[in-house]
Protein backbone atom coordinates (compact mmCIF):
# COMPACT_ATOMS: atom_id res chain seq x y z
CA UNK A 1 0.00 0.00 0.00
CA UNK A 2 1.88 3.00 -0.68
CA UNK A 3 1.35 6.33 1.31
CA UNK A 4 -2.38 7.08 2.73
CA UNK A 5 -3.62 10.38 3.13
CA UNK A 6 -6.41 10.14 5.75
CA UNK A 7 -9.16 12.85 5.64
CA UNK A 8 -10.50 12.25 9.45
CA UNK A 9 -14.23 12.84 9.09
CA UNK A 10 -13.96 14.49 5.98
CA UNK A 11 -11.16 17.23 7.76
CA UNK A 12 -13.02 18.59 10.49
CA UNK A 13 -10.33 21.35 11.03
CA UNK A 14 -11.52 22.78 7.74
CA UNK A 15 -15.48 21.66 7.24
CA UNK A 16 -17.97 20.53 9.37
CA UNK A 17 -17.21 17.00 10.38
CA UNK A 18 -18.38 13.75 8.67
CA UNK A 19 -20.83 15.68 6.47
CA UNK A 20 -21.16 15.92 2.38
CA UNK A 21 -19.79 19.41 2.84
CA UNK A 22 -16.11 17.92 3.99
CA UNK A 23 -15.90 14.77 1.90
CA UNK A 24 -16.58 16.82 -1.13
CA UNK A 25 -13.57 18.94 -0.15
CA UNK A 26 -11.34 16.69 0.84
CA UNK A 27 -12.42 15.02 -2.57
CA UNK A 28 -11.57 18.32 -4.13
CA UNK A 29 -8.53 18.98 -2.03
CA UNK A 30 -7.23 15.28 -2.91
CA UNK A 31 -7.06 12.30 -0.53
CA UNK A 32 -6.21 8.76 -0.52
CA UNK A 33 -9.36 7.71 1.72
CA UNK A 34 -12.49 9.98 3.63
CA UNK A 35 -12.32 8.66 7.34
CA UNK A 36 -15.90 8.68 8.72
CA UNK A 37 -17.96 7.08 11.78
CA UNK A 38 -21.02 5.38 11.16
CA UNK A 39 -24.38 4.69 13.46
CA UNK A 40 -27.65 3.31 12.47
CA UNK A 41 -31.24 5.08 12.67
CA UNK A 42 -33.65 3.52 14.57
CA UNK A 43 -35.42 2.42 11.22
CA UNK A 44 -32.43 0.71 10.21
CA UNK A 45 -30.17 3.32 7.68
CA UNK A 46 -26.39 3.90 8.26
CA UNK A 47 -25.91 7.04 8.51
CA UNK A 48 -22.22 9.23 9.51
CA UNK A 49 -21.62 10.37 13.15
CA UNK A 50 -18.80 10.28 15.19
CA UNK A 51 -20.69 10.52 18.47
CA UNK A 52 -23.63 7.31 19.01
CA UNK A 53 -25.81 10.84 19.82
CA UNK A 54 -27.57 14.12 18.50
CA UNK A 55 -24.45 15.81 19.38
CA UNK A 56 -25.06 19.09 21.71
CA UNK A 57 -22.31 21.03 20.10
CA UNK A 58 -23.14 20.64 16.41
CA UNK A 59 -27.39 19.21 15.96
CA UNK A 60 -29.48 22.34 15.78
CA UNK A 61 -33.08 22.10 15.68
CA UNK A 62 -35.69 23.50 13.40
CA UNK A 63 -35.50 27.03 15.38
CA UNK A 64 -32.12 27.29 15.50
CA UNK A 65 -31.21 26.15 18.99
CA UNK A 66 -28.66 23.12 20.04
CA UNK A 67 -29.88 20.44 21.33
CA UNK A 68 -29.55 19.75 25.05
CA UNK A 69 -27.05 17.45 26.55
CA UNK A 70 -26.20 14.39 26.30
CA UNK A 71 -28.47 14.19 23.34
CA UNK A 72 -31.09 11.65 22.40
CA UNK A 73 -29.14 8.34 20.91
CA UNK A 74 -29.33 7.96 17.03
CA UNK A 75 -30.87 4.19 17.06
CA UNK A 76 -33.58 5.90 18.70
CA UNK A 77 -34.71 8.71 15.78
CA UNK A 78 -36.17 7.25 12.35
CA UNK A 79 -34.13 8.62 9.21
CA UNK A 80 -36.34 11.49 8.92
CA UNK A 81 -35.93 12.62 12.29
CA UNK A 82 -32.63 13.09 11.97
CA UNK A 83 -32.71 14.89 8.60
CA UNK A 84 -33.85 17.54 10.51
CA UNK A 85 -31.17 18.41 12.45
CA UNK A 86 -28.60 21.06 10.87
CA UNK A 87 -25.17 20.13 11.61
CA UNK A 88 -23.14 22.85 9.82
CA UNK A 89 -21.61 24.91 12.41
CA UNK A 90 -20.23 24.27 15.96
CA UNK A 91 -21.56 25.84 18.93
CA UNK A 92 -19.78 28.55 19.20
CA UNK A 93 -19.10 28.85 22.83
CA UNK A 94 -18.13 25.42 22.95
CA UNK A 95 -14.70 23.79 23.64
CA UNK A 96 -14.96 22.42 20.19
CA UNK A 97 -15.39 25.46 18.79
CA UNK A 98 -12.18 26.64 20.13
CA UNK A 99 -10.51 23.62 18.92
CA UNK A 100 -11.07 24.44 14.74
CA UNK A 101 -11.34 27.96 15.19
CA UNK A 102 -10.90 27.97 11.17
CA UNK A 103 -13.68 25.15 10.50
CA UNK A 104 -15.72 26.90 8.17
CA UNK A 105 -19.80 27.28 8.88
CA UNK A 106 -22.07 25.94 5.97
CA UNK A 107 -25.40 26.53 7.82
CA UNK A 108 -28.28 23.85 6.05
CA UNK A 109 -26.16 21.10 6.45
CA UNK A 110 -27.74 17.81 7.44
CA UNK A 111 -26.27 14.46 8.35
CA UNK A 112 -25.51 12.10 5.46
CA UNK A 113 -26.42 8.60 5.42
CA UNK A 114 -23.18 6.03 4.08
CA UNK A 115 -25.37 5.54 0.67
CA UNK A 116 -25.09 9.58 0.47
CA UNK A 117 -21.09 9.70 0.73
CA UNK A 118 -20.94 6.81 -1.73
CA UNK A 119 -22.73 8.38 -4.19
CA UNK A 120 -20.92 11.50 -3.66
CA UNK A 121 -17.99 9.59 -4.45
CA UNK A 122 -19.30 7.86 -7.64
CA UNK A 123 -20.33 11.59 -8.74
CA UNK A 124 -16.46 12.46 -7.88
CA UNK A 125 -15.19 10.51 -10.81
CA UNK A 126 -12.59 9.08 -8.08
CA UNK A 127 -12.58 5.56 -8.98
CA UNK A 128 -9.37 4.83 -6.60
CA UNK A 129 -10.26 6.70 -3.03
CA UNK A 130 -11.45 4.30 0.26
CA UNK A 131 -13.64 4.90 2.38
CA UNK A 132 -12.00 4.01 6.52
CA UNK A 133 -15.29 3.33 7.81
CA UNK A 134 -15.25 2.98 11.88
CA UNK A 135 -18.49 1.40 13.87
CA UNK A 136 -19.25 3.80 16.48
CA UNK A 137 -20.51 0.87 19.19
CA UNK A 138 -19.38 0.74 22.81
CA UNK A 139 -19.79 -2.39 24.61
CA UNK A 140 -20.07 -0.72 27.77
CA UNK A 141 -23.28 1.70 26.59
CA UNK A 142 -25.01 -1.09 24.63
CA UNK A 143 -28.53 0.97 24.34
CA UNK A 144 -26.85 3.23 22.42
CA UNK A 145 -26.04 1.66 19.26
CA UNK A 146 -27.02 -1.96 17.02
CA UNK A 147 -25.64 -5.06 18.76
CA UNK A 148 -22.75 -5.91 16.87
CA UNK A 149 -24.32 -9.02 14.68
CA UNK A 150 -27.41 -6.42 13.37
CA UNK A 151 -24.81 -3.36 12.70
CA UNK A 152 -22.15 -5.61 10.88
CA UNK A 153 -25.33 -7.02 8.67
CA UNK A 154 -25.86 -3.74 7.90
CA UNK A 155 -23.12 -2.10 6.74
CA UNK A 156 -21.70 -5.06 4.77
CA UNK A 157 -25.43 -5.36 3.43
CA UNK A 158 -25.34 -2.11 2.32
CA UNK A 159 -21.88 -2.24 0.83
CA UNK A 160 -22.76 -5.34 -1.18
CA UNK A 161 -25.94 -3.83 -2.43
CA UNK A 162 -23.50 -0.82 -3.41
CA UNK A 163 -20.75 -2.60 -5.13
CA UNK A 164 -18.72 -0.94 -2.90
CA UNK A 165 -16.97 -3.56 -0.89
CA UNK A 166 -13.61 -3.66 -2.52
CA UNK A 167 -13.55 0.09 -1.54
CA UNK A 168 -13.51 0.26 2.06
CA UNK A 169 -11.96 -0.78 5.33
CA UNK A 170 -14.10 -0.93 8.71
CA UNK A 171 -12.07 0.15 11.90
CA UNK A 172 -13.32 -0.11 15.09
CA UNK A 173 -12.66 0.74 18.57
CA UNK A 174 -14.78 -2.48 20.14
CA UNK A 175 -13.03 -5.52 18.15
CA UNK A 176 -15.74 -7.30 18.33
CA UNK A 177 -17.61 -6.03 15.33
CA UNK A 178 -13.92 -6.53 13.08
CA UNK A 179 -14.23 -10.04 14.08
CA UNK A 180 -17.46 -10.54 12.64
CA UNK A 181 -16.57 -8.63 9.42
CA UNK A 182 -13.45 -10.86 9.05
CA UNK A 183 -16.01 -14.08 8.97
CA UNK A 184 -18.83 -12.48 6.60
CA UNK A 185 -16.32 -10.16 4.45
CA UNK A 186 -13.10 -11.75 4.51
CA UNK A 187 -11.29 -9.48 1.83
CA UNK A 188 -12.49 -6.31 3.40
CA UNK A 189 -9.28 -5.40 5.60
CA UNK A 190 -10.02 -4.69 9.06
CA UNK A 191 -8.39 -1.88 11.27
CA UNK A 192 -7.78 -2.38 14.93
CA UNK A 193 -8.28 1.29 16.55
CA UNK A 194 -5.87 1.32 19.74
CA UNK A 195 -5.63 3.96 22.41
CA UNK A 196 -3.11 2.78 25.43
CA UNK A 197 -3.39 6.06 27.14
CA UNK A 198 -5.60 9.14 29.09
CA UNK A 199 -8.73 8.67 30.91
CA UNK A 200 -10.25 6.11 28.41
CA UNK A 201 -8.04 3.82 26.84
CA UNK A 202 -9.50 0.57 25.08
CA UNK A 203 -6.30 -1.86 25.68
CA UNK A 204 -4.67 -2.65 28.00
CA UNK A 205 -1.12 -4.48 27.37
CA UNK A 206 -2.03 -6.54 30.89
CA UNK A 207 -5.31 -7.94 30.34
CA UNK A 208 -7.88 -8.24 28.06
CA UNK A 209 -10.90 -5.21 28.50
CA UNK A 210 -14.85 -5.32 27.35
CA UNK A 211 -13.22 -3.42 23.54
CA UNK A 212 -11.01 -6.34 22.79
CA UNK A 213 -13.34 -9.30 22.30
CA UNK A 214 -11.65 -11.21 24.36
CA UNK A 215 -7.99 -11.11 22.62
CA UNK A 216 -5.59 -10.54 25.79
CA UNK A 217 -1.98 -9.08 25.31
CA UNK A 218 -0.15 -11.15 28.26
CA UNK A 219 -1.47 -14.20 25.46
CA UNK A 220 0.67 -12.70 22.68
CA UNK A 221 4.26 -11.80 25.02
CA UNK A 222 2.51 -7.86 25.88
CA UNK A 223 2.78 -7.07 22.35
CA UNK A 224 -0.17 -5.11 20.82
CA UNK A 225 0.56 -6.08 17.39
CA UNK A 226 1.17 -9.73 18.04
CA UNK A 227 -2.19 -9.38 19.35
CA UNK A 228 -3.62 -7.57 16.61
CA UNK A 229 -2.03 -10.46 14.16
CA UNK A 230 -3.74 -13.31 16.26
CA UNK A 231 -7.18 -11.49 16.15
CA UNK A 232 -6.98 -11.35 11.80
CA UNK A 233 -6.52 -7.75 11.56
CA UNK A 234 -4.73 -6.06 8.45
CA UNK A 235 -4.11 -2.26 9.96
CA UNK A 236 -3.19 -1.56 13.36
CA UNK A 237 -4.52 2.47 13.84
CA UNK A 238 -2.61 3.29 17.28
CA UNK A 239 -2.98 6.79 18.69
CA UNK A 240 -0.27 8.45 17.13
CA UNK A 241 1.32 9.00 20.53
CA UNK A 242 1.40 5.46 21.69
CA UNK A 243 4.11 4.30 18.43
CA UNK A 244 7.56 4.27 18.91
CA UNK A 245 9.92 3.32 16.00
CA UNK A 246 10.46 -0.27 17.44
CA UNK A 247 6.59 -0.81 17.36
CA UNK A 248 5.98 -0.04 13.89
CA UNK A 249 9.39 -2.38 12.68
CA UNK A 250 7.61 -5.16 14.78
CA UNK A 251 3.64 -4.46 13.20
CA UNK A 252 6.09 -4.35 9.95
CA UNK A 253 7.55 -7.50 10.68
CA UNK A 254 3.64 -9.04 11.26
CA UNK A 255 2.85 -7.96 7.63
CA UNK A 256 0.82 -5.44 9.39
CA UNK A 257 0.14 -2.13 8.24
CA UNK A 258 0.65 1.02 10.79
CA UNK A 259 -1.75 4.20 10.18
CA UNK A 260 -1.42 6.53 13.01
CA UNK A 261 -4.61 8.86 14.53
CA UNK A 262 -5.03 11.98 14.91
CA UNK A 263 -2.03 13.75 13.79
CA UNK A 264 -2.39 17.35 12.75
CA UNK A 265 0.85 19.69 13.63
CA UNK A 266 2.99 19.26 10.61
CA UNK A 267 6.60 18.44 12.70
CA UNK A 268 4.41 15.46 14.13
CA UNK A 269 3.51 14.54 10.44
CA UNK A 270 6.95 14.45 9.51
CA UNK A 271 8.47 12.86 11.85
CA UNK A 272 5.76 10.14 12.06
CA UNK A 273 6.81 9.59 8.03
CA UNK A 274 10.55 9.20 9.13
CA UNK A 275 9.21 6.64 11.75
CA UNK A 276 8.20 4.85 8.96
CA UNK A 277 4.25 4.82 9.55
CA UNK A 278 1.79 3.55 6.18
CA UNK A 279 -0.49 6.43 6.31
CA UNK A 280 -1.78 9.13 8.42
CA UNK A 281 -5.49 10.16 9.65
CA UNK A 282 -5.41 14.10 10.22
CA UNK A 283 -8.17 17.48 10.46
CA UNK A 284 -5.75 19.03 8.27
CA UNK A 285 -4.83 16.69 4.80
CA UNK A 286 -3.93 20.37 3.51
CA UNK A 287 -1.37 20.57 5.71
CA UNK A 288 -0.52 16.67 5.46
CA UNK A 289 -0.45 16.72 1.60
CA UNK A 290 1.98 19.62 1.75
CA UNK A 291 4.17 17.56 4.65
CA UNK A 292 4.04 14.30 2.30
CA UNK A 293 5.14 16.44 -1.10
CA UNK A 294 8.42 18.05 1.15
CA UNK A 295 8.71 13.98 1.55
CA UNK A 296 8.83 13.41 -2.23
CA UNK A 297 5.69 10.81 -1.48
CA UNK A 298 3.29 10.82 -4.42
CA UNK A 299 0.06 12.64 -3.99
CA UNK A 300 -3.31 11.58 -4.57
CA UNK A 301 -5.10 13.26 -7.70
CA UNK A 302 -7.72 15.59 -7.14
CA UNK A 303 -11.43 15.10 -7.57
CA UNK A 304 -13.27 18.42 -7.99
CA UNK A 305 -16.51 18.11 -6.82
CA UNK A 306 -20.24 19.60 -5.45
CA UNK A 307 -21.20 18.78 -2.49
Amino acid sequence: MAFDIEAHRGGRALFPENTLVAFAGALSMGVDTLELDVGATKDGVLVVSHERRLNPDLARDGNGNYVAAPGTPLVELPLAAVKSYDFGQIRPDSAYAKQFPEQRAVPGTRMPTLKEVIELVRRSGNDKVRLNIETKIDPDHPAEAPDPETFVALLLGLLGAEGFSDRVMVQSFDWRTLQLVQQRAPNVPTVYLTLQRGSAPNVSLTRATSWTAGYDPTDHGGSLPRTIKAAGGAIWSPYFGDVTPALISEAHDLKLSVVVWTVNKPEDMARLIDMGVDGIISDRPDLLRRVAADKGLPLPVAFPVIP
